[in-house]
């Protein structure tokens, strides 16, 4: 039987032991702005000081194109990654920030105002609520409500990750994303571990195996997501590598949609799909996936999965998307470049 931390433990961790980013043990739940974008550099820039000094997270999982949607955050901490997806989504868009702990929601609502009026925007344009990720209904989240869904290295924390992701199916719109930074592991974390207070408020306990990842996203529909960047972690602390090193941890950010038609194999219906331009940021290429970089005004051969993501997405007004599912000519070879490595982290069951 899976052992798993209790959620006040995490609560007290994340309220009352970590002060700030200075009290993490391991660099786990640590990123920096490497491969940020421009629009995402400018409004971190803008960021109060004292929502950056308790921000845990691992990536940054905020994707382009947010003008105008609706837009979940889970487990928002401060609300540094709520205000900067507010920011790009502009006065017509809406962000929502959950987070069960009331000591990092306070920070965040005492900066919205101050926060919100520095980028010009209504602070209505932000609501951070107290819930529980696998329990979205009860924090008033409806079916089919949301466009895009982040989180920031909080999902390895839930003791039900079942849970969170049938949630996260369940309130995202037809189309929509889901896009995520966590720590995943290269192997199952042994089963005494997994009650750790640290290593689990450190985001290790409760990092997902990644094949196990792949195979909840399969049962809940969704047989195929994407990886946009992993890297391996040095936890950086003699302490925590005796206990733990010898499991192998990677922060990893993950894309997956809501589309009814995907596959659990990359399939060949002779299909081409061509970057129009025109996302904001990505002038010259842009990157579906650390495996598929689309340059503007060529047009590339893709697997059934693929042409779907890009053309019945948001996506879809910034590329045109040849042929449809009538012929199949068998399996698309989808894998790396010649002379890529295969990264052994690497993501869904297609590309």
């Amino acid at each position: 039987m899976t052992q798993t931390l209790n959620k006040d433990a995490i609560k007290e961790y994340y309220g009352t032991i970590l002060q700030g980013s200075h009290d993490l043990k391991t660099s786990a739940c640590s990123c920096t702005d490497e491969g940020l974008s421009p629009s995402i550099k400018a409004a971190l820039a803008g960021i109060n000081d004292e929502v950056i000094q308790r921000f845990y997270g691992c990536g940054s999982p905020i994707p382009p194109l947010l003008d105008g949607c609706t837009v979940l955050d889970l487990g928002c901490g401060t609300g540094r990654d709520v205000f900067v997806a507010a920011k790009l989504a502009g006065p017509t868009g809406r962000v929502i920030g959950i987070d069960m702990t009331d000591q990092q929601l306070e920070v965040a609502r005492r900066n919205t105002d101050s926060q919100m009026d520095r980028y010009g925007l209504d602070p209505n344009n932000v609501d951070f609520r107290q819930g529980y990720m696998e329990d979205l209904q009860t924090a008033g989240i409806a079916d089919q409500s949301v466009d895009v869904v982040m989180s920031n290295c909080v999902i390895n924390l839930s003791p039900d990750k079942e849970a969170v992701f049938s949630e996260i199916f369940r309130v995202l719109k037809p189309g929509g994303e889901l896009i995520f930074s966590d720590v995943f592991a290269g192997r199952r974390v042994p089963l005494h571990l997994q009650a750790d207070p640290v290593l689990h408020g450190e985001c290790l306990a409760g990092a997902m195996y990644h094949e196990d990842f792949r195979r909840l996203l399969l049962t809940l529909g969704c047989p195929d997501y994407r990886v946009l960047s992993s890297r391996p972690l040095d936890l950086g602390s003699a302490e925590i590598e005796e206990k733990i090193g010898m499991v192998d941890f990677y922060s990893v950010t993950v894309r997956a949609f809501k589309l009814p038609a995907l596959e659990d194999l990359c399939e060949d219906y002779g299909q081409t799909a061509t970057y129009d331009g025109g996302i904001t940021d990505w002038p010259h290429y842009f990157d579906l996936d650390e495996r598929h970089r689309f340059l503007t005004g060529k047009s590339m051969l893709v697997c059934g999965n693929t042409a779907a993501m890009l053309e019945e997405t948001r996506f879809g007004k910034h590329f045109t998307v040849t042929g449809d599912r009538s012929v199949h000519y068998g399996a698309f070879d989808c894998g790396p470049a010649k002379g890529e490595q295969v990264k052994e982290t690497g993501g869904g069951a297609c590309c």
